[in-house]
């Protein structure tokens, strides 16, 4: 299935990519050295325009999850891809695209999580319910849509 050019991961171009790496490099060795970096980190947040913002933490322990390029990538993305009118079908292909580790799949995991309300949706690909096992992806995508929220 094509998917609509919202539900694609923005490119990002290479010159952008770089001028993030320099920044996340230019952080990352001041907090090395032990300096404060609370500037350069509000700084970064303010360029990236991140809902959540990110903080030391990520700044000193992304090498055990990503790569530097993946991580400017992923700062340069918008933070939460809310599509109001996404479809079941799309979230199946993109469902399809997760679990087929493509090469944006961090993308795909973000949008699937923020266009659905289940908490944690896309750990039912990896860990689904037991009556569930061996369910296709489009199974799966409908038991996560059938989740609906207890109003408090």
């Amino acid at each position: 299935m094509q998917l609509r050019p919202e539900l694609l991961p923005p490119r990002i171009p290479a010159a952008r990519l770089a001028e993030l790496a320099d920044a996340i490099t230019a952080i990352e060795d001041r907090l090395e050295r032990g300096e404060d970096a609370t500037t350069l980190i509000e700084a970064f947040n303010a360029d990236t325009d991140t809902d959540t913002g990110y903080g030391e933490y990520d700044f000193r322990g992304y090498h055990s999850a990503q790569t530097l390029e993946e991580f400017a990538r992923e700062a340069a993305r918008p933070s939460f891809p809310k599509v109001p009118d996404i479809t079941r079908d799309e979230l199946v292909e993109i469902a399809e695209r997760i679990v087929a580790v493509d090469p944006d799949t961090d993308f795909y995991v973000h949008l699937f999580e923020t266009n659905t309300v289940r908490p944690a949706a896309v750990s039912v690909f990896y860990h689904p319910p037991e009556h569930l096992q061996h369910a296709s992806v489009a199974e799966l995508v409908d038991f996560i849509l059938s989740y609906r929220p207890i109003a408090l």
